[in-house]
């Protein structure tokens, strides 16, 4: 009952305010319970949220549009030190939850031309045709807080316009304030992490880092044009971005000695590179075979690496931590439902969201397999997951795989329940074999409405 009395304040406030109909106004949204345990060692719980998604559409008058989103949550565990921290000022220890504004923009159609549509807030601007892993897809800064929900970004206060000229459709993206990616928590982060390399015969006792965020300023603002047009029944586009990696990059790493067995600290300084990306997609369907393919050439700035090992008597040597040459990532698939309603979706994709540089580029090949059974109230995914080969000529050495079987059961009209696990194996030199401790056991309950 909370979401609808939620509802109804939202609903009545907006009708306040700008004076609308109930008529003129839409929510939807859904609530959603996700709750993860880890399979291994003592079973520890490794995810825990409840969260209520609200959509609001508003038609406050004719060739205009209101749309926000809302995510208010309870997430994660009790984060209690001391006793002060059990009581009212701060109870969010005790039950830690946030707000987020997810989006809150403005459509104006026809605006100043009969063929141009702007929007102004915070938006999510989606570029490129594959499934959830995009590499056109750099406006807006990526949301990794859970590993598993591949493609989720956070919207960015931005300007979009697009104009239609004729089968073309001419979109332009402004965003004037950088914003970093969100990272995964806990040891989740040591998969889009690679590990520090340590001089031999050192050992590590304290990492300490500093980022330093690009100043809000006109010359680091993002950029970006696309050129949409549909040929012979398939969806094309290219698009270019002037921007930077929303992932941070070490810049200057220092070694501190604080015993003389070895033992060292270490402190580094990241820093958000600038980039340019030219990509291209296309999204389509051969017979019933749906396809989609979609690449980006990326144009890094060179970022040179201090190693300042002074305290050790060895100066400060460089190395090159990431070159300008241009690299390519690219992802290629299609789905395909059989007559007996099995459904197929596999993707070869060139180079993770964290992968940079012409020589740190590896491939992976994700797939699905699901069916509706039983009057589709029970949906089955036997065959979920991918595999990342880190280097071909050495696959035994340099490979991973994900497992992610999951069953889903509708009991009723917008209710589902799923059940399902996260199982990795693999070798440490690879992104996801670095975390193949961290199986796991899930189940979602979600409601929309």
């Amino acid at each position: 009952m909370l979401y609808k009395i939620g509802a109804s304040m939202i609903i009545s406030t907006v009708v306040l305010v700008t004076g609308l109909s109930a008529a003129q106004v839409e929510i939807g949204g859904y609530l959603q319970a996700d709750i993860r345990l880890q399979t291994g060692g003592d079973n520890m719980f490794s995810w825990n949220e409840n969260l209520l998604d609200l959509k609001i559409d508003a038609q406050p008058t004719e060739g205009a549009h209101i749309y926000s989103e809302l995510w208010v949550r309870s997430f994660g565990f009790p984060e209690v030190t001391t006793s002060s921290e059990l009581m009212e000022p701060q109870k969010d220890k005790v039950q830690p939850w946030d707000l987020t504004v997810r989006e809150a923009y403005l459509d104006l159609y026809g605006f100043l031309l009969p063929d141009l549509d702007i929007r102004i807030g915070r938006q999510r601007i989606a570029w490129g045709t594959a499934d959830k892993l995009n590499p056109t897809d750099n406006l807006n800064p990526d949301d990794l807080e859970d590993v598993w929900d591949f493609g989720r970004h956070l919207g960015s206060n931005a300007v979009r316009a697009s104009y239609y000229l004729g089968d073309y459709t001419l979109t332009a993206g402004y965003i004037p304030v950088f914003t970093p990616a969100v990272l995964p928590t806990g040891d989740w982060a040591q998969a889009l992490s690679p590990p520090m390399e340590i001089p031999a015969g050192l050992t590590l006792r304290k990492l300490e880092d500093r980022i330093v965020t690009p100043e809000s300023k006109l010359k680091n603002s993002t950029a970006a044009f696309k050129i949409a047009k549909d040929f012979l029944g398939q969806d094309f586009s290219l698009s270019y971005l002037y921007g930077r990696d929303d992932l941070p990059l070490a810049t200057n790493v220092r070694i501190t000695p604080v015993d003389t067995l070895g033992t060292v600290d270490i402190s580094t300084k990241l820093i958000y590179p600038k980039m340019q990306v030219v990509g291209c997609d296309m999204a389509g369907a051969i017979g019933e075979v749906g396809i989609w393919a979609e690449g980006a050439v990326f144009f890094p700035e060179k970022v040179e690496m201090a190693i300042d090992l002074t305290a050790l008597g060895m100066g400060i040597q460089t190395k090159t931590a990431l070159d300008d040459k241009p690299y390519i990532r690219y992802v290629i698939g299609a789905d395909y439902t059989f007559k007996n309603g099995v459904y197929i979706n596999a993707q070869y994709l060139h180079g993770f969201i964290h992968e940079r540089g012409i020589d740190n580029l590896e491939d992976y090949v994700v797939f699905g397999v699901e069916k509706k059974i039983l009057d589709d109230k029970l949906k089955i995914t036997p065959i979920s997951g991918g595999v990342e080969i880190k280097d071909f000529g050495d696959i035994e050495n340099n490979y991973a795989v994900l497992f992610g079987p999951e069953t889903t059961y509708y009991p009723m009209d917008n209710v589902e329940i799923l059940l399902g696990a996260h199982i990795i194996e693999g070798k440490n030199t690879t992104a996801f074999g670095r975390v193949k401790d961290n199986d796991e056991a899930y189940l979602k309950v979600k409601c929309s409405f």
